[in-house]
């Protein structure tokens, strides 16, 4: 008689890690990047000190450089990882259109089921793909700040090193809301905090 399958942590370690390091250093990058905006601000507005990080323009850069080799390399990771898994393909697609306005229309009034933890839905398919797409504008922005004559071309497909700033500080704040929705959906439902903490486990595979 076969043995039954052993359960499997809902998220793997390696998932576990990699979000955590996003998370810190995606709280590092926005709280010196506002820092870095204060110094130069290019819109009517400047924000609360004591939001940012760094406590003045070198401090702050230093903390950006650091945070943002930490966002690349586990980045880089994580994308890896879920390629080389073939998660990816599994939790984030098909994504469409119809399915989406289904789980948005069912989600605000709280009718959007979260039996499995496993599976995504439509929204949550649409906001990751969304947030790693961001990233990487984040990135390649971030490039043309930190090495803008190594990166010529790139600069000028963002549209010169002005306009990446721009970019770059529009790419933080749809990250900022994203994180900010996040953090609803997870107190709505907290238990898909918990599985993101320890291994929880469910009887099928990821």
């Amino acid at each position: 008689m076969a043995a039954s399958a052993k359960p499997q942590p809902i998220h793997p370690l390696w998932i576990r890690i990699s979000h955590w390091l996003n998370a810190l250093a995606v709280l590092i990058l926005t709280a010196s990047g506002w820092r870095i905006y204060n110094a130069a601000p290019f819109f009517p507005f400047t924000l609360p000190n004591a939001l940012t990080l760094g406590g003045w323009l070198g401090g702050a850069l230093q903390w950006h450089f650091a945070a943002m080799w930490l966002l690349a390399a586990n980045g880089l990771f994580y994308l890896a990882m879920n390629l080389a898994s073939g998660r990816l393909a599994r939790r984030f697609f098909p994504v469409w259109p119809r399915a989406v306005l289904r789980d948005a229309m069912d989600a605000l009034p709280g009718k959007l089921a979260h039996t499995d933890a496993r599976q995504y839905n439509s929204v949550q398919r649409l906001a990751y793909l969304f947030v790693m797409l961001d990233l990487l504008v984040l990135v390649l922005s971030g490039l043309v700040l930190f090495k803008s004559v190594q990166f010529p071309v790139l600069r000028e497909w963002l549209g010169g090193y002005e306009f990446s700033r721009r970019i770059h500080f529009v790419a933080m704040g749809l990250l900022v809301g994203f994180i900010a929705l996040h953090g609803v959906m997870v107190a709505l439902v907290p238990r898909t905090l918990l599985t993101m903490l320890s291994a929880g486990r469910q009887g099928s595979a990821a």
